[in-house]
Formats: C-alpha cells, structure tokens, sequence
C-alpha cells in the first residue's frame, strides 16, 4: 500500500518507522531538511522535501496515486489543508492530526466538510490511556477491547499475590473470575503463558476480561481496589487539560501545576474548579507548601522526558501509591524499567498503534479486519481485535480445539451479543463476533491469519 506521511516530526516518524517494518511504499514529505536526513538514513522510505499542504509537492510525492495520506505537521490547519487537496487530487483515504482543544467537538463535521476519514489526537488518545490506568490503580496499562466492554490490564506480579509461585492451571481451578492470563514477561523472556507457566514476583502480566470480571480477579488477588480521589498533574499542556476532563466525569479532583503565567490562566477559564498553582513543580518548597504529593496518583506531563522521569522517581520515593510519566524517546525506555516506574505513556506511540490498525483494516476490507490493536511487552506482544465477517468460513461455527492455529498465539476473548466469552476448546467463532487476539507473530492483518 502506497502511503504519504506529511511531517517528519516524533509521531510521522513514528508511525513511518512501524509501516515501513509491514512493507509499505511509504513517502515522507518534510519542509526540514535535517528531519528528512534521518528518516532517510534510518528507515527504508522515500523523502520529499517541501510543503506538504502545497498542491506541486503533494503531485510529486504521489498523492494521485496513494492509498492513504496522514498529515501529522505541528500544524492543525496546515494538516486539514493538506488533506483537502490530497483528497482532491486522488489519493483515496486521508487521516489529519488534529490537537488543538478548539477542535475537540469538531471531529464529525470536519471528517464530513473535508472529506477526512480519520481525526487522530495524541493528547487525547494519551489522556484517556492515563485515566484508564488512574481508574485501575493496580495496573500499570489497561487496553480497551470491542468499545471498552473487554478491558486487557497490565500488573507486576508481587509477592502478595495469590498467584504468586502458583501454576496459572492450578491458579485458575479456583474460579475466581472469568479472565485469561494472555502475555508475560518473564526472566526477560516474553512468552504467551499455558497452565504451566508459573508467576513470580516482578514479571510483568496481561489478564483480559470484562471490567467487573477484572475487579474481581484483582480483588481475589489481593489487591486494593481503592479509587483515586485526588490527582496531582505536573505541567498544564493539552494532555492535561484533557486528561482533567476525563477525570471531571468521575468526580476526581485535580490539581495542577505550571510554571508559565499565561498557561495558568488559560488552565484556571478553561478548568473551572480545578487548582491550578503557578510556580515551578521541582521546587522541594512549592511541593511542600501545596501538598503535592499528598495524593493518590502523581502525573508527569512537562515537555521535557528527563523532568518527567525524574519528577515520578521523587513521587514514588514520598510514597504517592500511583506515578505515571509521559515519555517520548524510546532510548530512555531501558533505564524507566530500572527505576521501577511502573507506568509510561507515549502519545506517539498511541498514536502509530491507531494508524496501524487503521492501515492494516484498509488493506483487507473483505475480510475480519483489524478493529485495534496495541502492542504489549515493549513491543514483542501484539494484542489485535477482529470483526469476524462471512468471508471467514474457514473458522467460523468450527471447536476452538479442531483449528489448527499457528504457535505464538491466543484467543483471549470474543464479544458476542454484548456478553463477553473466555473461550475454551468447545468455543465456536460466529459471524459478527468481536474477537481479541493476543500474539507473538507481527503483521497479522486478518482474523484467518491465526491459522497455521
């Protein structure tokens, strides 16, 4: 599939990095130099340099000819211009990156005036990533599934843990609740865990189930399941005026603190309610005077990874029970597993995870597509949904235990009818089925795919 990805910045590169690895004719298009040199020299893509909302560059990049343009400038308007005249000039499908707040109820009416067929928001989608994981203190990721009826957590096994030291098919005898162990780290091996597997205290673990299901497995783990009620977010950007949105809705309070004058008052209109401090949230002082460790989750949201990384270590040694980090450069990713820092969030990387699912949808729109997907265990554990269809006969009404699947991969869970099933081998796939896939093996673009 022929791509054009218009802004070489953190998210174009990312999402170029990770089409270029699936084999796409991906071309990047760049008015900088400098950022066209490094994806050049790094990925195995084509470059053209210019303005990407500019008609005689998008021609030369191909956008007659392309199946897809994502506009991902630091521009809004620069991003839906450009996808107005790559729609104009052919290419059949375009995705603007479109971040401002302003925008935020828009999205309906802009797809429709334009003709976009996609709106992507990286603070938004990273926003509702933090206050899925805030809403499940427990876990360090939480991955909603068949529109948030299945939710897929992430937890560090501790030595409290009633599965601790445990074989998961003995574990499981004791039905706790209705969710499926589908991925771990273990040893710093990544496995799709049997009955055999057996947890140990620091691995790294997926369970998946609907979220009362989940509740209940954690209770009967032994785990508190005490809401957070206060929230302390270090930095006033987008992320965390969307992010206070989210946690309005349950009544969460919120206090946040920027540095910057005019960002404060533009917080304070657009917050009502909210604290909002002015002043530098690294002085051991301002932190003192306005408690703001004295919650029950700390956010790091500055524009800087190395403030982020090491405000969240000074909130995790005073003891506040949640600390989430926003983080950018992947190269720092070996050192936050060192701290201990449990929960990391990339809106690029949100944001690559959309696109890809996206992609991947489009290049089989016959079969049981690709609904979403997020990669698990840095990186090494795909966890994909499908929409089964008619077209895929070959699994459909047959025993789980009669397929023949390929290694490296789970059937974690199916929505059917709004009831959500953990399957066994007596388990049949039906047509319009949502099914969740957990695997090891990349680029899986149809649910017949799993099929050895």
């Amino acid at each position: 599939m022929k791509v054009i990805i218009v802004g070489a910045g953190k998210v174009g590169y990312a999402i170029a990095r990770q089409l270029a690895v699936e084999n796409h004719n991906v071309v990047i298009v760049d008015s900088s130099a400098a950022a066209l040199e490094r994806a050049d020299s790094t990925l195995d893509i084509m470059c053209v340099e210019g303005n990407g909302a500019s008609v005689s560059v998008l021609k030369s990049a191909g956008a007659a000819e392309a199946e897809l343009v994502i506009a991902v400038t630091n521009g809004d308007e620069a991003n839906l211009v450009c996808c107005l005249i790559a729609k104009k000039l052919g290419a059949k499908h375009t995705v603007a990156r479109v971040r401002n707040t302003d925008y935020r109820r828009d999205a309906d009416m802009l797809k429709q005036e334009i003709g976009l067929d996609m709106v992507i928001n990286p603070d938004l989608a990273a926003a509702r990533e933090i206050a899925r994981i805030l809403s499940f203190p427990a876990a360090f990721s939480v991955e909603p599934f068949a529109r948030g009826r299945i939710d897929m957590i992430g937890f560090h096994v501790s030595a409290k843990d009633a599965l601790a030291g445990v074989p998961l098919s003995e574990f499981n005898r004791k039905r706790i609740a209705e969710v499926l162990f589908c991925a771990a780290e273990h040893n710093g091996e990544y496995v799709i865990p049997d009955g055999n597997f057996v947890p140990q205290p620091g691995d790294r673990m997926y369970m998946v189930g609907a979220k009362h299901e989940v509740l209940k497995m954690l209770k009967g783990m032994g785990r508190s399941l005490q809401r957070v009620k206060e929230v302390s977010l270090l930095g006033g950007s987008r992320i965390a005026m969307y992010l206070t949105w989210e946690l309005q809705r349950s009544n969460t309070h919120v206090r946040i603190v920027e540095k910057e004058h005019e960002d404060c008052m533009i917080l304070a209109e657009e917050l009502p309610g909210t604290m909002v401090i002015e002043g530098d949230g690294t002085d051991s002082n301002l932190i003192q005077s306005e408690g703001i460790f004295q919650v029950d989750a700390f956010v790091s949201l500055t524009g800087r990874d190395e403030e982020n990384l090491l405000m969240a270590l000074t909130a995790q040694r005073a003891g506040v029970p949640k600390v989430v980090a926003k983080m950018t450069r992947p190269n720092y990713m070996d050192l936050v597993h060192d701290t201990g820092i449990e929960s990391i969030i990339s809106p690029k990387d949100i944001v690559a995870n959309q696109i890809t699912s996206y992609v991947r949808a489009l290049a089989n729109s016959e079969g049981s597509a690709v609904e979403s997907l997020y990669r698990l265990l840095d990186g090494t554990v795909e966890a994909l949904e499908f929409t089964v269809s008619a077209n895929s006969e070959e699994l459909l009404d047959i025993p789980l235990k009669e397929l023949r699947t390929k290694k490296g991969l789970l059937l974690a869970a199916i929505v059917r009818d709004y009831r959500t099933i953990i399957p066994d081998g007596n388990t049949c796939i039906q047509e319009g089925d949502r099914v969740v896939v957990v695997t090891r093996i990349a680029g899986l673009n149809d649910l017949s795919d799993i099929l050895a």
